[in-house]
């Protein structure tokens, strides 16, 4: 673990690379393009558009988003003292790119196609190294614990045939790991960052196995533990009306997310805007290290805004590419 004061030249590179982000005029601009070759024109026109001129099709926009992460992932890992705070965020993607092959290896043994074209090159591992381990079944190498959790969700496919619970392993280890990298560097921001994610994510299924007709039972191993709010707590929220949970959870923080809850009509609308809730909330965590000049949050700060305007932008271009209206899609807009 670095020392605190170790950060002041990271924060000062980050206050710079600060630069690279979207304002409030480039989404309003973004929000007026009567359709989608004059928003790709005003993206042109920001850091994004180095990777926008690269792209062969203006239906194909994700390389373009994927190339500018990409890019700030690897300047940050030039200056950022511990690693664990970078690796944090581009653990779920290795995760993304777990869940797809092996998603499309059971595909594949029922007769079904695999799906490469939706893995993504923001993960840890390299992309080549991860298709090579999974495909030849020789996870011997692979790191974060990944040769313990592979062979797990891989023998529980083959046991049950239940995606929900491969995805639920591959999940509990991504929780659990990153709440392990925010020990390693133990400052105060960066493990509140990783409990809160666990929390948020904890509701979210909650709300999610409620609408699928789970009882408490069911629910409980799809719970994550590590959070700010005990398991115990949230897993009696599926026998609850929605209404109510965010009374609750009053006395945590996370309760944030659920404050509009009694507005809605049904689960399926308060699960839609729980998404951008969520997103909300973790940027609210993070917000309050933006301005001190040697807190090592600040790497989590920075490359958390950069998730969400990248998240922005895609909404964006589908969004208007499909002829949404504006309105909506102002709505969706994260943390703007």
């Amino acid at each position: 673990m670095a020392d605190p004061a170790d950060y002041g030249y990271a924060v000062s590179r980050l206050r710079a690379m600060e630069n690279r982000l979207l304002d409030q005029g480039v989404f309003q601009r973004l929000l007026d393009s009567e359709d989608l070759p004059s928003a790709l024109k005003v993206m042109s026109e920001t850091a994004y558009g180095k990777w926008f001129l690269e792209q062969q099709s203006e239906e194909k926009f994700e390389p373009a988003i994927e190339s500018e992460l990409q890019y700030v992932y690897a300047e940050t890992e030039q200056f950022v003292p511990d690693p664990c705070l970078y690796r944090t965020f581009r653990l779920p993607y290795d995760i993304h790119n777990i869940k797809v092959l092996l998603k499309g290896i059971f595909k594949q043994k029922q007769g079904g196609q695999r799906r490469l074209d939706l893995l993504t090159g923001l993960g840890n591992i390299p992309v080549d190294d991860l298709v090579m381990a999974i495909e030849s079944e020789d996870y011997r190498l692979m790191p974060f614990g990944f040769h313990r959790t592979v062979p797990e969700a891989v023998s529980t496919w083959e046991q049950t045939h239940d995606i929900l619970q491969v995805e639920r392993i591959l999940d509990q280890a991504l929780f659990a790991l990153q709440l392990k990298m925010a020990d390693e560097v133990a400052f105060e921001g960066v493990k509140l960052f990783a409990r809160s994610r666990v929390d948020t994510e904890n509701i979210r299924n909650i709300a999610r196995l409620k609408r699928m007709g789970f009882d408490l039972p069911q629910a409980a191993p799809f719970l994550h533990n590590g959070g700010t709010v005990p398991v115990e707590k949230i897993q009696s929220l599926i026998n609850e009306p929605f209404e109510g949970w965010e009374r609750i959870l009053s006395f945590a923080d996370v309760s944030r997310i659920l404050s509009g809850a009694q507005d809605h009509a049904d689960l399926d609308s308060l699960i839609v805007d729980l998404e951008k809730s969520i997103d909300d909330f973790l940027s609210w965590v993070l917000a309050k290290y933006k301005y001190s000049p040697f807190a090592p949050e600040n790497v989590l700060h920075f490359l958390w805004m950069k998730e969400i305007e990248a998240k922005n932008v895609r909404v964006l271009l589908i969004g208007i590419g499909n002829g949404a209206d504006r309105t909506v899609l102002r709505r969706l807009l994260r943390n703007v």
